[in-house]
């Protein structure tokens, strides 16, 4: 059996715990440190058998794991990020990559620059259902694309904001938590965002970011997109009510996401391929669905196993940090769209300002 790659996670708290998960479930990571100053936290890592630090720096300082899992809250992820690729430690930065796309240049820049690789934690690649959906766009299953629909809608108790103050504050709304996610998904499989125009609504639970906002979205391809996001309503069209990720949310047999073709349709996650039969596209002529076979296995073990794939033997990256940059860009211009009220559009790439960026 090969040797387990010695990882870390800086943050312990909801989804540091589901990356400790993760890890024991992977055959090719153990779990050697956590970094959490909370002492409640502490606690539950050190049932783990780990050791814990309190701070990052004594953590590099010490040494002892290949690679460094960032769970902590949005805004720390940059200054973080640059002290570990500093030290020289391979890092898997949570969603979003920064909350400022003129920080995550920095931190790309100062990756590149060192040599160290930088992922971001978009998950939802990893799922054998997108695999699924990204194959059969790829053979042309659906022709051309045209349009996608994307859903993430559902409710967050208060509890889950008064645990964590960040999360009520500005940069920290289902936009930049959530949608980011989908928005992943949407580069993805369908290519490209070129512009868009959003609208937002502030928290009606009086918090200092939206609760609800929705996007039209322009791709290089001339696909149009509608997204909408909002944690503040009761409703089963998620992505985590609906792909099965994780236990914790009861799963529904809905889908939150419809990519319509030339020649078919797709529903996901329940991969349910629309046709019209072997004949042209026709609204007259019977249309019946076939469902997609995939794998089953968990996104976040195979984001661990991809993570120490390129620790131990330089694969590349899936989602690099740049391509955690473009997303991040693209839902900077959500926001900037719905705070002035007009189109943005969105440069074709971003390497060039990477390259001088420090």
């Amino acid at each position: 059996m090969p040797q387990a790659v010695p990882l870390a996670i800086a943050g312990f708290g909801l989804v540091g715990r589901r990356h400790a998960e993760a890890i024991a479930q992977c055959g090719t990571a153990a779990l050697v440190a956590v970094i959490e100053p909370e002492p409640a936290a502490q606690d539950a890592a050190r049932a783990l058998g780990c050791a814990v630090y309190a701070d990052l720096d004594a953590f590099l300082a010490a040494g002892g794991a290949a690679g460094l899992i960032l769970a902590t809250p949005n805004p720390l992820h940059v200054a973080q990020g640059l002290r570990a690729v500093a030290a020289g430690c391979p890092v898997l930065v949570e969603k979003p990559i920064a909350t400022r796309a003129e920080d995550a240049v920095q931190l790309i820049a100062a990756a590149e620059q060192a040599g160290v690789p930088l992922l971001v934690g978009h998950h939802r690649r990893y799922n054998p259902i997108i695999q699924a959906a990204q194959e059969a766009i790829a053979r042309g299953d659906l022709g051309e694309t045209r349009a996608v629909q994307a859903t993430c809608w559902f409710y967050k108790p208060d509890a889950y904001f008064d645990i964590a103050d960040w999360r009520k504050r500005p940069g920290a709304g289902p936009v930049a938590v959530n949608l980011v996610h989908d928005i992943d998904l949407l580069r993805h499989l369908c290519g490209e965002v070129v512009s868009l125009r959003a609208v937002a609504a502030p928290a009606r639970r009086g918090y200092e970011n939206e609760d609800l906002s929705s996007a039209i979205l322009t791709f290089a391809n001339g696909a149009i997109g509608t997204v909408s996001v909002s944690d503040s309503i009761a409703a089963p069209w998620s992505w985590e009510m609906t792909a099965r990720e994780h236990p914790i949310y009861p799963p529904t047999s809905e889908s939150c996401y419809m990519i319509g073709g030339s020649r078919g349709a797709l529903s996901l996650p329940d991969l349910r391929l629309w046709h019209h039969g072997a004949g042209e596209p026709d609204w007259w002529a019977p249309i019946s669905a076939t469902s997609l076979m995939r794998a089953a296995t968990d996104p976040l073990v195979n984001q661990i196993a991809h993570f120490t794939d390129v620790i131990a033997h330089g694969a590349t990256p899936l989602v690099s940090g740049r391509e955690g940059l473009r997303t991040l860009e693209v839902i900077e211009a959500m926001q900037l769209s719905a705070a002035e009220g007009r189109d943005i559009a969105l440069q074709p790439a971003a390497p060039r300002e990477v390259a001088q960026a420090g």
